[in-house]
C-alpha cells in the first residue's frame, strides 16, 4: 500500500503537469486523481481547503523543481553566459520534447481568474522570485556583479515566459532561439572573463 505522502505527491506532480498543459481553471481534482492513481477519498484528506491548495502546491513543487535545474545547470557550466545558454537551452529542447504542449507551473496562477487571488498571488509571486534569485545567486556566482546578475536573471525569466507561450503558439523552438542569442550578448557584456574556478 502506498504510504499517504506518497499518494499527496503523486497528486501534486500529476496537479503540475496538467496545470502546464491546461491551465489550473481546466483542471479538475477528477483529471488528478486520474493522472495520479491515487483513490478518490485522498483528495480532501490531502487538500482539505480544496484546489487552490493543490494548485498552490503544484506550484511551489514547480518552482523547487527549476531551482533544482538551475543549481544542476549551473554546477556543469564553465562560464555564466555558459550557464545562462543552458538552461534556456534545456527548456527550450523540453517544450519540443512536450510537443509544444507544456507551459509554465506558475504563470497560470497570474494570467487566469482564482477564487483565492490574494494566496495565488501570493504563491505566485514567491515561486518565480525564489528561480529569479537562484539564477542571481549563480550569476554573481560566476563574478557577475549583483545588480547586473538580479537585471539578467529577470531578463530571462521574462523571456522564458515569453517563449513559453510564444514557441507553443508557433510550434516551433524559434523564440528560445532568439532568446538565446539576444541574452548571450548581454550575458557578455557583464560578464568577466571567468573560468570554472570562480564559480567555485
Amino acid at each position: 500500500m502506498a504510504r499517504r505522502s506518497d499518494v499527496k505527491a503523486k497528486m501534486v506532480e500529476a496537479a503540475k503537469q496538467l496545470i502546464r498543459e491546461r491551465g489550473h481553471g481546466a483542471t479538475a481534482f477528477a483529471d488528478v486523481l486520474e493522472r495520479s492513481g491515487a483513490p478518490r477519498g485522498s483528495v480532501y484528506y490531502h487538500f482539505p481547503d480544496g484546489k487552490s491548495q493543490l494548485v498552490i502546491e503544484a506550484a511551489q513543487a514547480h518552482a523547487h523543481e527549476q531551482v533544482q535545474i538551475i543549481d544542476r545547470v549551473a554546477q556543469d557550466a564553465a562560464s555564466a553566459a555558459g550557464f545562462i545558454d543552458a538552461y534556456l537551452g534545456l527548456a527550450r529542447d523540453g517544450m519540443a520534447a512536450s510537443g509544444y504542449s507544456r507551459g509554465c507551473g506558475i504563470a497560470p496562477l497570474v494570467t487566469e481568474g482564482s477564487e483565492d487571488p490574494d494566496e495565488m498571488g501570493e504563491a505566485s509571486r514567491r515561486g518565480f522570485s525564489e528561480i529569479t534569485s537562484r539564477l542571481a545567486f549563480h550569476l554573481v556566482a560566476f563574478g557577475v556583479d549583483q545588480a547586473a546578475a538580479r537585471v539578467l536573471a529577470d531578463a530571462v525569466i521574462a523571456g522564458a515566459e515569453g517563449a513559453l507561450v510564444t514557441s507553443r503558439a508557433l510550434r516551433s523552438p524559434a523564440p528560445w532561439d532568439s532568446l538565446r542569442v539576444a541574452l548571450a550578448a548581454s550575458v557578455a557584456a557583464v560578464s568577466p572573463k571567468a573560468s570554472r574556478q570562480a564559480h567555485g
